[in-house]
């Protein structure tokens, strides 16, 4: 029997662990000699105050909600995809190509159609690193932080050479035809005069995103391939014993990992830049670990956690603009998080753990 309910897991631990972060942050904001009631309200105004800043919210927490899903999968079957942020960038050439030189009638079709091609580039980006641990026992941390690197030398090269238009000085491809643009929360949500959402780059993305959720759930917890993923992350001998191919495993889950990292680009690249440019990803591949950390590799936790750190992010640029706190301060913020829910997990754990087990037996007893 487990020490604690699941629902303590899932949902106490992280929230307690949020609180010893942002009590620490305030801290440091008062040390810096600002108020942190001050700067929690203008963070709270700025993304959650109205639809413009909820429109950056969301965006923001699309693309961590692909990340962290791509490193909860990896993260079940107990590698570590540090290569999110490359297979990203390789998505979003999957999209850039399709969108390019796909002549589509609709978006609907080039939704599907971008979804595919970021899908299967960010797989088979992260297929490479997966085969090299399974066949030559290569560890999956240091090959895809390298592939990360190798990812973004690939793109400079194809942003500054094959992919430019001529005549054109900047790094990035021509803009996307009108038909492969993607309707933004501005266009589905404003209703005659009353337009939600202006100027912001949400878009359709995000129900993707969520239907993503749903699927990796089913997947994790509903099929026999989850259960073998589970399997192997929890003992890889005792999977092996059971008949379970360790090499399936791994490539299997690393390429679903690096397919929903690459998943992100139909969110950065084709619904808000309708376009391929450099540094497109900014750190989302990175933050998907925290991610995933602080939901505990549940879908459900993962969108709990990316909708906090598309608060904090859009929260945190309303902070650098109208105070004196900079916006490393964020980061700063994100780092305590990841701190509290990684590193320092047991410190909530373990007391907690002993309070379930003691409430268990104080039941018992009266029973």
């Amino acid at each position: 029997m487990d020490a604690m309910p699941k629902w303590a897991d899932v949902v106490l631990i992280p929230l307690i662990s949020l609180i010893l972060a942002a009590t620490l942050s305030a801290l440091v904001i008062l040390a810096i000699g600002e108020s942190p009631v001050e700067a929690l309200n203008l963070m709270v105004k700025g993304a959650l105050g109205s639809t413009y800043g909820w429109g950056y919210t969301l965006y923001y927490a699309t693309n961590f909600i692909f990340t962290g899903l791509a490193v909860s999968i990896a993260f079940h079957a107990r590698m570590f995809n540090i290569g999110g942020e490359g297979q990203a960038m390789v998505g979003g050439l999957g999209v850039a190509l399709i969108c390019l030189y796909i002549p589509w009638p609709h978006w609907s079709l080039a939704l599907l159609g971008g979804t595919i091609a970021a899908a299967l580039f960010g797989a088979a980006w992260a297929a490479i690193p997966a085969f090299l641990q399974a066949k030559r026992g290569s560890h999956i941390v240091i090959t895809t932080i390298m592939f990360n690197f190798i990812a973004a030398a690939m793109l400079n090269y194809l942003l500054i050479g094959a992919l430019k238009p001529k005549g054109s000085m900047e790094p990035a491809t021509g803009k996307f035809p009108e038909a492969t643009h993607l309707p933004s929360f501005q266009d589905m949500f404003s209703f005659g005069e009353t337009a939600l959402f202006r100027g912001a780059p949400a878009n359709v993305s995000f129900f993707v995103a969520i239907l993503a959720c749903i699927a990796v759930w089913a997947l994790i917890w509903k099929t026999k391939l989850g259960y073998e993923i589970r399997a192997f992350g929890h003992s890889d001998t005792a999977a092996k014993y059971a008949g379970i191919s360790p090499t399936k495993i791994i490539m299997i889950s690393m390429m679903i990992s690096g397919g929903l990292a690459g998943m992100m680009a139909i969110n950065n690249v084709q619904g808000e830049a309708e376009r391929l440019v450099l540094n497109a990803v900014e750190g989302a591949g990175f933050i998907g670990i925290a991610v995933a950390l602080m939901g505990r590799s549940h879908p459900f936790g993962v969108f709990l956690a990316a909708l906090l750190f598309g608060f904090l992010y859009q929260g945190g640029a309303e902070l650098a603009l109208w105070t004196k706190i900079p916006r490393e301060m964020i980061v700063v913020i994100q780092a305590l998080v990841i701190l509290f829910t990684g590193a320092l997990d047991d410190m909530v754990r373990v007391p907690l753990e002993r309070v379930f087990l003691a409430l268990r037996r104080r039941k018992g007893g009266a029973a």
